[in-house]
């Protein structure tokens, strides 16, 4: 968790930074970020389906080994250790 604070500072730091010189954020607006986020939920569809027309059950567990990583990448704490 301790990274993930450390960039929102730093981003807000910068943030304060370009307002203070009138400049324009080069950061994407928040549609995108939305659209990428919609992407990336997207991708794990075609699994899941897959999944179910095959006949195999779809549990949380299920979800949260196949999906959980490819949508959040490595969360702090988990040091590389597969804890599913």
């Amino acid at each position: 968790m301790k990274p993930y604070l450390l960039a929102l500072g730093v981003g807000l730091l910068v943030g304060v930074l370009y307002s203070l010189l009138n400049v324009r954020s080069p950061a994407p607006p928040v549609v995108a970020l939305v659209g990428l986020l919609g992407i990336l939920l997207g991708e794990q569809l075609v699994p899941i389906a897959k999944r179910l027309l095959d006949g195999h059950p779809l549990s949380l567990s299920v979800l949260h080994a196949e999906a959980r990583q490819h949508i959040f990448g490595q969360l702090p704490g988990r040091s590389g250790r597969d804890t599913v």
